[in-house]
């Protein structure tokens, strides 16, 4: 008998990829494409993409799959779509896109930051008044409806990335709750859009006409359709399943669904987060996503630039390297992680602020490198990448700790960084935690497709899929002595880098704005 299987479509920041997922976890099969041009910038800080790219890498990825699995095609039961966060797309009435897609790392703001009176006196009185003004400047619809009104005005929705890939595939406009994550008005407490009273409403020039359907996680959105099918490859009639976004199925991919299980990602942005019953935000007046498992939640800390750290340290130092591996057929990360050794922990005194951009609660943040001295060589500098990125993390599990009583026992990681032993191990020195690594990579694409597989009744429980379809290959304990080191420099040195350099950074940014 055939072995039942889940097409997950999986897009992220640098790559697109189709996944063939099946019900004991495997990866059977994978295609992918990585962007040439992530995204294009109209003026220093933008970052956008036109739709017809997405959806061509989606069918491309799709056709590639099955012209090289084609015996496969017949046992797929679902599909399921997962992407980045925080991206956006103004619809028409038919459903067409009105502009290019504004990516989540678009740094474009906002002028028109102004409330009404009385919402200037309330904001004020329950000391919001900044944070709704950053949160209007940096909201990609306000800024859509102050400088391109026309556009505005014919934009009949305005919807998530995940939701318009939706819409292509099944010709419905809908989304899991758990994909809603972005500037736009949601209310992450009750897993609902934001009622026109609420005072958070405000920020987001959202009408609530421009809202759409969200749905929990494991509910049929539709079927693929006929042009979907032809554009695609996907059978026409297969059931497309709402599951969630790339993180919030990169928790269940990790199988993490208890508030002493930390999961992190080292992707393009690195995460950390739990899985909660209870809302609360780690840091205040900033939201806990939405877990796929409903009625929860996945509070987290993000590093916003993350593990592009790497991709940047490539471009700008590492060209020996890349050369190295191309001569080579492996990549250039696999060569300097090997290296990782060469330098000792805490890198003879070099350390990394990783804010590179700032996120929402750190908005004057920028990057530094601090202690250089003239032993200090390039693989120090690649060393220090890997490490300040884990102590913004730290700093990050430490909030969560804190606001949830509850202290993490143990670490599960994904993303691409974790592919590599030699951070994996370094990582649970820094913590002095266990780190497990699931026997896969691709925990986004796992997650969706275990949701699917619950949805078809493959499962009883999400507890059940994840006892038969997350299986971890391989544990990292901490050396004791590394971690008092890195706890020492942690404390004494990294968690007082902030405070000490916010006042050059805010005078940096008035005197030169950022580009």
């Amino acid at each position: 008998m055939s072995e039942p299987l889940v097409l997950t479509i999986d897009m992220g920041t640098q790559s697109a990829r189709a996944i063939l997922c099946d019900s004991k976890g495997t990866i059977v099969a994978k295609a992918q494409k990585k962007y040439e041009q992530p995204y294009f910038s109209l003026h220093p800080g933008w970052a956008e993409q036109t739709p017809a790219f997405y959806w061509s890498a989606v069918c491309e990825c799709c056709r590639k799959l099955k012209w090289e699995q084609e015996a496969l095609w017949k046992d797929i039961i679902a599909v399921t779509v997962s992407t980045i966060r925080d991206t956006c797309v103004c619809l028409d009435e038919n459903m067409e896109p009105l502009r290019d897609i504004i990516l989540w790392l678009d740094n474009r703001e906002s002028t028109n930051t102004a409330v009404s009176p009385l919402m200037t006196v309330l904001t004020k009185a329950a000391g919001l008044a900044d944070l709704v003004k950053y949160q209007r400047s940096v909201s990609a619809c306000n800024w859509i409806a102050e400088n391109e009104p026309d556009i505005w005005a014919k934009t009949k929705t305005f919807a998530l990335f995940s939701s318009w890939l939706n819409y292509k595939l099944s010709g419905h406009l809908a989304d899991a709750i758990a994909s809603v994550v972005g500037h736009v008005p949601f209310n992450y407490k009750k897993q609902a859009w934001l009622e026109e009273k609420e005072l958070n409403r405000m920020i987001f020039d959202v009408r609530e006409e421009q809202q759409y359907d969200v749905v929990p996680a494991g509910t049929v959105i539709g079927k693929i359709t006929h042009e979907a099918a032809n554009e695609t490859g996907i059978p026409e009639g297969l059931p497309l399943i709402a599951t969630g976004s790339d993180k919030a199925c990169e928790v269940i991919g990790l199988g993490c669904v208890a508030p002493d299980q930390g999961a992190i990602s080292f992707s393009t942005i690195a995460t950390v987060e739990i899985n909660t019953p209870d809302y609360m935000e780690v840091v205040p007046n900033m939201p806990a996503y939405s877990s796929v498992l409903l009625g929860q939640y996945t509070p987290e800390i993000e590093i916003y630039r993350g593990y592009w750290l790497i991709s940047w340290f490539k471009k700008e130092f590492a060209e020996l390297e890349c050369a190295q591996a191309e001569q080579l057929g492996c990549s250039a990360e696999e060569l300097l992680n090997k290296r990782l050794h060469e330098v000792p922990p805490g890198c003879d005194g070099l350390m990394l602020h990783p804010y590179f951009t700032p996120g929402a609660y750190l908005p004057n943040a920028r990057g530094s490198f601090i202690g250089f001295a003239d032993y200090h060589t390039r693989m120090h500098m690649y060393r220090a990448i890997i490490e300040g990125v884990n102590f913004g993390l730290m700093e990050g599990l430490r909030k969560i700790e804190k606001k949830s009583k509850v202290p993490v026992k143990r670490l599960y990681v994904a993303g691409g960084g974790s592919q590599s032993d030699e951070i994996c191990q370094i990582t649970a020195n820094m913590f002095g935690l266990p780190l497990q690594r699931v026997h896969t990579h691709e925990a986004t694409a796992l997650g969706s497709s275990l949701v699917a597989f619950v949805a078809q009744g493959i499962y009883p429980s999400y507890e059940a899929g994840i006892k038969g379809m997350v299986h971890y290959k391989d544990e990292f304990l901490p050396d004791p002595e590394q971690a008092s080191l890195y706890s020492k420099l942690y404390y004494e040195v990294y968690s007082q880098v902030y405070a000490k350099l916010m006042p050059f950074y805010r005078t940096i940014n008035e005197i030169l704005p950022r580009r």
